[in-house]
């Protein structure tokens, strides 16, 4: 009996061991020959490639000077994911604030049952100068194929002790193993944001006694050593009406506020706003830009001058600027060949376009202000994090008095002057106020529901056809949209897109009112005929959800990894009538319904009645948040899935 104990004792011993086992490093150039033979991801099978581990060691040495060593090594398990093989490596080369040395990089192959290295020639190593400030370097891994193993490692280093890197734990693709290591002097004073959802497999700390001969003498402190390891990570999964990848990526980031070296006076950083924007103000490349006389603006601002006030000035040098120089599609919060330079070009990035905006609305009386934000594909601003980099875009603010204030950004020639552009709403800006030192965040939101009204009057046909009209009344954000969607995709797509792709809906006239009109809505006028598929001689079936673009529900996943950003409040109307045939009686009529989510965040009302020759139905969807919390997505997914199948529930009529 004791011997049978002690085997199942040391079989659940090596079971447990085997369940614990955390994933590790390897040197460069040592593979496991399991690793080569890997077939695919062991916690998410159908992944193209795997990052097999990430490594990092951040430190200062006894100079101060602050470098990172890094090594990353992927799997490739198919020819799908062989686009990995392509690697970039971006980094701010202006005033050698950063740089790259001693890249190494190879591919490994099994060959005849053993390892085969091929290495990166160095002379494919390319250069791309992005902008003034940023470049790449980029190369494309030799020899890969479906089962290879690629790694390179570089060091990473730095001109300025605060420009500490940020580690991302998560990618588009699985992670096995993620590791980062920070050796950190103890004068040192950090604010950390950090997003780790998953247990860390990996946590140490450790103080190591240091000195260094920098300043006034020895310096004696300790180095703070700490090691974070996540082990089998998920791949961030593109969801529908998520937020950007950087709000959801795994990841810590470090900001140094202040030094306090023993012996010598408190040095702070940039660990106030009004300090980022005093150092914005004062950027060549920003601040010095602003005042910069452009050819032939004299002209301009004389006609904004005779304008009888300041909306109808801003109208007019808004739409100025948005129809006369056109935006590069590069965003960044700093200008790259200037603003004057970018005037006479008629092209430049988001800096030089808004800055020159900027310019003029000032020279011409307006109340206005340069504004650094966050672009939603860029992320999310944090207020505690007091850092520049997190501002990807400049625009313009403008305060009309009596709480009356815009955000300008002529970049989009589909952008208006009346409405924050929707990619810039839920995080925040910060303006820039030199004249008065006020340099004030602001949190940037749309509280007026985004409506769009269908109204639909129709003739159902004795043989199952429906012949009739259609209007859509598009405001704000949804007018935009609609605009941008028609003139970029032409008439054909656009209208497929009306038509949801459904074959058996034809659009025989398709008119526009009000597309230059920044300030009314835009209305759609509709001819269409459909084919009520399903119909026989004596069943006749529709559903009156047309031309609301609520069709197919894009909440199908039962979970979500992210939080539901749509960006602003929606409201979705529908007000149908349809004529019953001759002959043909009410067989089914869905029911009246009001459904209100738990928290009263979305409310679906819905009223059918019939007098026996008409059919009048009315939709109404009323969003009263903006923004779902993964953590409230089953009650979530629960709505929408009922909410969708009463959108589409089937009208039935009968022979009489």
């Amino acid at each position: 009996m004791n011997k049978v104990f002690t085997l199942l004792f040391l079989c659940l011993s090596v079971f447990f061991a085997k369940a614990q086992t955390t994933p590790t490093t390897q040197p460069y150039g040592k593979i496991d020959i399991a690793d080569l033979e890997l077939k695919s991801c062991d916690f998410e099978k159908d992944a193209n490639a795997m990052v097999l581990f990430d490594k990092a060691n951040a430190y200062y040495d006894a100079n101060l000077d602050l470098a990172m060593e890094r090594h990353k090594r992927i799997k490739i398990f198919n020819d799908n994911g062989k686009n990995k093989a392509n690697i970039r490596i971006e980094y701010t080369s202006g005033n050698h604030y950063e740089y790259i040395t001693g890249i190494q990089a190879q591919t490994i192959n099994m060959v005849d049952g053993k390892a085969e290295i091929t290495r990166l020639d160095k002379k494919l190593i390319y250069t791309e100068r992005i902008d003034k400030l940023r470049s790449a370097l980029v190369f494309s891994m030799p020899n890969v194929k479906a089962g290879s193993i690629i790694e390179y490692k570089y060091l990473w280093n730095t001109n300025s002790i605060s420009n500490f890197p940020d580690w991302y734990f998560q990618d588009k693709i699985p992670i096995r193993y993620s590791e980062f290591t920070t050796r950190i002097p103890d004068f040192m004073y950090f604010k950390i944001k950090s997003n780790i959802n998953q247990p860390l497999v990996k946590s140490t700390r450790t103080g190591e006694g240091r000195s260094t001969g920098i300043g006034n003498g020895a310096i004696s402190y300790s180095l703070d050593v700490e090691t974070r390891g996540l082990a089998n990570i998920n791949s961030l999964p593109d969801e529908p009406y998520m937020s950007s990848d950087a709000d959801n990526l795994q990841s810590i980031v470090y900001h140094l506020t202040s030094i306090t070296p023993i012996g010598t006076l408190h040095k702070s950083f940039s660990d106030t706003w009004a300090k980022v924007g005093g150092i914005l103000a004062d950027d060549e490349d920003f601040g010095l830009q602003l005042k910069r006389k452009l050819s032939g603006e004299d002209a301009i601002i004389a006609k904004a001058k005779l304008l009888p006030n300041a909306i109808d000035k801003v109208e007019y040098i808004f739409n100025e600027v948005k129809n006369n120089i056109k935006w590069n599609g590069v965003d960044r919060w700093y200008t790259n060949d200037g603003t004057v330079a970018a005037w006479e070009k008629k092209t430049g990035n988001s800096a030089e376009v808004n800055l020159i905006l900027y310019h003029l609305l000032k020279q011409s009386g307006v109340k206005a202000y340069p504004m650094v934000v966050s672009t939603r594909d860029h992320g999310k601003v944090t207020r505690y994090y007091t850092f520049l980099y997190q501002f990807n875009r400049a625009v313009v603010y403008v305060n009309l008095g009596m709480d009356n204030t815009l955000v300008l950004d002529a970049t989009s020639k589909y952008n208006t002057y009346n409405e924050t552009p929707a990619n810039l709403l839920n995080s925040d800006g910060l303006y820039i106020d030199k004249e008065n030192k006020k340099y004030d965040i602001i949190y940037l939101s749309n509280q007026s529901p985004v409506r769009q009204v269908t109204v639909i009057n129709a003739d159902i046909k004795t043989d199952g056809k429906m012949d009739g009209t259609a209007q859509i009344h598009s405001f704000g954000y949804n007018r935009v949209n609609s605009i941008k969607h028609f003139k970029t995709d032409g008439e054909k797509k656009y209208t497929d897109f009306l038509r949801d792709n459904n074959n058996s809906l034809k659009i025989s006239q398709l008119k526009f009112e009000n597309m230059e009109a920044d300030t009314l809505p835009l209305m759609q006028n509709i001819n269409f005929n459909l084919d009520l598929t399903g119909s026989d001689d004596n069943y006749i079936y529709f559903s009156a959800n047309l031309f609301t673009a609520l069709r197919n529900n894009p909440f199908l996943n039962t979970s979500r990894t992210t939080d539901i950003e749509f960006g602003y409040l929606n409201n979705y109307a529908l007000r149908a009538t349809f004529k019953i045939p001759a002959n043909y009686r009410v067989d089914a009529l869905p029911k009246s319904v009001n459904m209100v989510m738990p928290d009263s965040s979305i409310t679906f009302k819905r009223i059918v009645v019939s007098d026996g020759e008409m059919i009048a139905v009315r939709y109404n969807i009323d969003y009263k948040k903006s923004t779902f919390e993964k953590e409230n997505y089953p009650e979530f997914y629960d709505f929408c899935k009922k909410m969708y199948e009463m959108l589409n529930e089937q009208i039935v009529l009968k022979k009489s």
